[in-house]
């Protein structure tokens, strides 16, 4: 039987990425954190969520570990071509009172995603798990790690002394509410091209727990254009405020335009608490 992902299952989700960063926040793995985990559910169920497969592990009631699998399927992007993704992936997190479950999580990758070709997004700060996967015949792939790959990086900081935001003349702070949606979806778009982002995906998104239209943030430039644009996700457990993503139209780089916006975001965040 298929078990879909469900918005309670990415609840529960959401909820052991707070627990595990309030404890190991090194140790949440890429596409585990409490926004990425709104964002990747949001933006592709509807689209993707038919090649989703899923588990979870309880214990004493509290959810300790899930797997998240993406499964070969086909995808129309922005560009009007259409990729076929032949190979499998894995998001995952595993509580660190409970380490030694991660090797259910590969059995069960292993038997869900068959024989084709597999990755997963492990934390280079779990020694123990990545041990776990190498002792299953797993190695890092240095393509992926490179300037070009698709390698997840934790930065943090404090709100207590954010710098006032700077944009070029002309140029102006907006939120997606009041720029509406067809704008916030161009933005993403823009930013990220050739990609699978559309109407039908911020959709999703607005429909993902914590979004919130006041904190998804976008740069406005004199011709009416949103050419930078965040998504703020407050964790209100710990405090803490997560971006994702963040994207900057290619012919408005290098101005600036994303650390003011991000500077903009966390006095955002700050005020929200």
């Amino acid at each position: 039987m298929i078990t879909p992902l469900t918005v309670d299952d990415l609840r529960l989700m959401q909820g052991l990425a707070q627990r595990v960063t309030a404890v190991r926040p090194e140790l949440v793995n890429g596409d585990a954190s409490y926004g990425e985990l709104a964002w990747n559910w949001g933006k592709d169920h509807a689209a993707a969520g038919a090649s989703w497969r899923r588990e979870l592990w309880f214990a004493g009631g509290d959810l300790v570990a899930w797997a998240w699998a993406r499964l070969p399927r086909q995808v129309r992007r922005s560009d009007g071509t259409v990729k076929d993704v032949t190979g499998a992936s894995l998001a995952h997190q595993v509580h660190p009172d409970h380490a030694p479950l991660i090797d259910e999580v590969i059995a069960w990758y292993e038997s869900t995603a068959g024989d084709v070709e597999r990755s997963a997004l492990a934390g280079a700060a779990d020694e123990f798990a990545l041990a776990r996967w190498a002792a299953h015949g797993y190695g890092t792939d240095p393509d992926a790690l490179g300037d070009t790959g698709t390698w997840t990086q934790l930065n943090e900081r404090d709100l207590a002394d954010v710098a006032e935001p700077v944009l070029p003349a002309g140029f102006r702070f907006r939120t997606a509410g009041e720029a509406g949606p067809e704008a916030a979806v161009q933005a993403h778009v823009d930013a990220w091209a050739p990609t699978t982002y559309t109407a039908e995906s911020y959709e999703g998104v607005r429909h993902a727990p914590a979004y919130r239209d006041d904190l998804h943030i976008l740069v406005e430039a004199p011709d009416g254009t949103m050419v930078c644009s965040a998504i703020l996700w407050l964790d209100d457990a710990n405090e803490t405020v997560e971006f994702e993503p963040v994207g900057t139209h290619p012919g408005f780089r290098r101005r600036g335009l994303a650390r003011a916006l991000l500077l903009h975001g966390m006095r955002l965040a700050r005020a929200a608490g």
